[in-house]
């Protein structure tokens, strides 16, 4: 197992309690596409950790592979103006979070941030999410996504 998916299945048990069932794929999983293809599922049940800079702060939207995030919608929930929220910079996403664009998982970070959780994702039993890398996941139950990340649970797909 990579040493980052390693770490992240420590920190999980550790922090959370939670035994991270990790899955890796040499071809990787990117991209939501990527990563349903990999685990068989459909792209909706991709939990893929969106990292936007709004107003200057960091936030991670944990949002559907079927849907992209509203920036405007994002904006909303943190009160700031849709101007103000864009994708997040590789380097401050690292800073901040710890992991790397492509295995941001929807927990154990090393900052506190705002998260938010497509309500999408709660019409299903079972969701995938980054490992803390881009060629690792893990399989989820919505409710315990929610219940460890402490997300607020959102509309936050474009229409």
């Amino acid at each position: 197992m990579h040493p980052r998916a390693e770490e992240f299945k420590r920190r999980a048990a550790d922090e959370y309690e939670f035994d991270v069932d990790v899955h890796e794929f040499p071809e990787g999983t990117k991209t939501a596409a990527d990563a349903a293809e990999a685990v068989d599922c459909d792209i909706a049940q991709i939990a893929s950790g969106i990292a936007l800079s709004a107003d200057g702060t960091l936030v991670v939207s944990i949002t559907s592979g079927a849907n992209r995030v509203s920036e405007t919608k994002i904006a909303d929930l943190v009160e700031t103006d849709p101007a103000e929220v864009s994708m997040a910079d590789p380097d401050e996403i690292k800073a901040t979070l710890g992991w790397s664009i492509g295995g941001v998982p929807p927990f154990c970070h090393e900052s506190e941030i705002p998260l938010f959780m497509d309500e999408t994702l709660t019409d299903y039993d079972e969701v995938w999410a980054a490992a803390g890398t881009p060629k690792a996941v893990f399989p989820i139950a919505p409710d315990t996504l929610w219940e460890l990340s402490g997300a607020t649970v959102a509309d936050v797909a474009e229409e």
